[in-house]
């Protein structure tokens, strides 16, 4: 049995070198070193455009002494011309990992980045569950209906979903709270009392903090969501195929699950990837709404202070995410439909 199982591995392990797929992800991460470098480039040359810079702060504190202010602006190198300054920073990251100190909180930016970036993914990835939950049945039906009074109704939802910005949400939602305080927490992810309570209850404290944020960040990819669902299931249901199912005298559930969703998800996976990535950015002015300790309100604070180190650090680990996510959007879409050759996507 257990030599079955290496035999087994063994296949699918030469099958995943030898095949397309580890062909297209290569390219991918290739692709994504030319990116990543021109994207640390453009953002150290923007933040180099704002006036003044850390130091500026310091020279306000009558406590730090002119040779401070100029010992530490060697020591950082921001006496150097930008150019300097990129890439003695990007040769720390290349040699050492390294992606230099937080000014702010005196501490490594990589790892304040890795404090903040779970409380971050914890909101996008649940937003983006809940989002494709409720949104893609609820497109299905729509489509179904078609012209009916209930896909009226979740067109109207839509509308009106998609013309309320996550900000805007945020700001009702805050009021919600406010008028019916204590039933919705507002700040942090956690209660005082977080630690005395059992392995449940902190789940269950968490998940009622998250309860805000997390429809502030729905709302708006709700709407956009079901309306593409419902547009490509009824541009499916249109095709000649699916009328030869009906003739045939398949069931109607039959047609619709099986032979019509199949290929009407096919252009759903593809936005994944950058549903994820909407998700991140929302949940950078959602998290700063509700005080919730993630990335975005910590970039704020970093863009704020002009530490520019912890800014860099931020920007490359948002552009990380949209890569991981486009390339599992892509994977996902091969997975969900064998007939794609990857090497043509773009």
């Amino acid at each position: 049995m257990t030599a079955t199982r290496v035999e087994a591995s063994r296949d699918w392990l030469s099958r995943f070198f030898g095949g397309d797929t580890f062909a297209y992800i290569s390219k991918r991460l290739l692709q994504a070193i030319l990116t990543l470098f021109l994207v640390s480039l453009l953002s150290f040359l923007i933040s180099q455009l704002a006036p003044g810079n850390y130091l500026d702060t310091l020279r306000e504190n009558p406590k730090n002494s002119p040779q401070f202010i100029a010992q530490l602006n060697q020591q950082l190198a921001l006496d150097k011309p930008w150019h300097v300054q990129y890439w003695h920073w990007l040769w720390q990251i290349l040699s050492q990992g390294n992606f230099g100190p937080s000014l702010i909180f005196q501490r490594p930016a990589a790892s304040l980045i890795g404090e903040r970036i779970p409380a971050t993914l914890l909101l996008a990835l649940s937003s983006l569950v809940i989002t494709w939950a409720v949104a893609i049945p609820m497109g299905i039906i729509a489509a179904v209906k078609q012209n009916h009074a209930i896909d009226r109704f979740l067109r109207l939802m839509s509308y009106g979903g998609q013309g309320f910005p996550s900000f805007i949400t945020a700001l009702l939602l805050l009021f919600l709270a406010q008028n019916t305080s204590p039933l919705f927490p507002v700040g942090g992810i956690t209660s005082i009392n977080f630690d005395d309570l059992t392995l449940l209850g902190k789940f269950l404290d968490v998940g009622w903090h998250m309860i805000l944020p997390t429809l502030a960040l729905c709302v708006s990819s709700f709407a956009g969501l079901q309306r593409i669902t419902r547009g490509e299931l009824l541009d499916v249901l249109r095709q000649d195929y699916i009328q030869t199912a009906r003739a045939k005298g398949l069931p109607e559930n039959r047609v619709i699950y099986v032979h019509a969703l199949r290929n009407a998800v096919n252009p759903l996976v593809t936005l994944l990837g950058f549903e994820l990535a909407g998700l991140l950015s929302g949940s950078f002015i959602v998290e700063n709404f509700f005080n919730w300790p993630g990335l975005g309100q910590l970039l704020l604070q970093a863009v704020t202070a002009k530490d520019i180190y912890l800014v860099m650090a931020g920007t490359m680990m948002g552009a990380v995410l949209l890569i991981v996510g486009n390339l599992l959007a892509d994977l996902l879409l091969k997975a969900v439909d064998p007939r794609i050759r990857l090497e043509k996507l773009n």
